[in-house]
């Protein structure tokens, strides 16, 4: 058995990896919050509930898609450091580590911790997206809540009472 040890290369790649997964979800979901509220604009304050939903799957849509550039980056970067083969297996792998599957290729030791380090930045980042995500089911669920409900009319008094 083999002895694996960490080099420097390998943990400064990881985390500025880990840097730029970030940047990039970061990017994303600034990204998905500005379509998302332009959508609900374009749809008015009068919305259906169809027309809430479709809210709600085109900023999951448009945080997959944002997943799906940030394993890219994983997946280019191990092709260009040579440690998996072609970008299908490449991006194959990152995209497994990614969401925490794991995947049956390994890397080379040489930058076998990349593997957990991959994880990391996918758990944070789904984290993220939960978050986001969560705040705009909240939004729809009250909005949908409130549907049917009488509108409440407040009427402040005229005046002060008679006799003062």
């Amino acid at each position: 058995m083999t002895l694996y040890v960490a080099g420097f290369e390998e943990i400064a790649w990881g985390v500025a990896l880990v840097a730029i997964t970030m940047v990039l979800h970061g990017l994303g979901m600034v990204w998905t919050l500005r379509g998302v509220h332009g959508l609900k604009r374009g749809l008015g304050t009068d919305r259906n509930l169809a027309a809430s939903l479709l809210v709600l799957v085109v900023a999951a849509w448009l945080i997959t898609v944002t997943h799906l550039i940030e394993v890219f980056a994983w997946a280019a970067f191990l092709l260009w450091k040579g440690a998996m083969p072609n970008a299908s297996m490449a991006y194959y792998l990152a995209l497994l580590d990614y969401t925490t599957l794991g995947c049956e290729f390994d890397l080379p030791s040489k930058w076998r911790l990349l593997e957990g380090m991959i994880a990391i930045s996918g758990l944070m980042t789904f984290a993220w997206s939960t978050g986001v995500l969560f705040a705009l089911a909240q939004e729809f669920q009250a909005r949908e809540l409130r549907r049917g409900e009488p509108a409440v009319t407040l009427v402040a008094p005229a005046g002060p009472p008679a006799g003062s």
